[in-house]
């Protein structure tokens, strides 16, 4: 795959705060969301992925807002795969309303043993699904 995918988001009214915009703890799960959308998008779904004995634990991100969104607003999270490593992958995000940028992100991943044993190499077809070679 390596290109970028489109996950629409539906913001709830729950996820908005009393100044009328999406509480911004909110955003890391909509991110969370587009990362399962992505890998499904694919065709490794997470489950999949859990079930090869990988998981993926998220160790740093930055944001940056320009704007809000609230609740009804059309809503769009972009991924795109910016940087692959051995154990670890960055995801870029942008948030979408109604097309405008409202969020960038980076986020760096790190593929980690679902028995709790550490870090382990990028599994092939996460490579393979994130545009690098395997």
């Amino acid at each position: 795959m390596g290109g970028t995918y489109t996950h629409r988001v539906d913001v709830r009214y729950l996820e908005v705060d009393r100044q009328g915009v999406v509480f911004n703890m909110w955003y890391l799960a909509y991110f969370d969301d587009a990362l399962s959308g992505y890998l499904a998008a694919g065709g490794l779904a997470y489950a999949d992925l859990m079930a090869s004995g990988h998981d993926v634990m998220l160790v740093h991100t930055e944001l940056d807002w320009t704007g809000g969104v609230g609740f009804g607003d059309d809503v769009a999270v972009e991924v795109t795969p910016q940087r692959v490593g051995e154990t670890s992958f960055t995801l870029g995000f942008c948030v979408r309303r109604d097309g405008e940028v409202i969020c960038r992100a980076n986020t760096v991943y790190v593929v980690v043993a679902m028995d709790g044993s550490g870090k382990l190499p990028i599994p092939a077809q996460l490579r393979e699904l994130l545009g690098a070679p395997a």
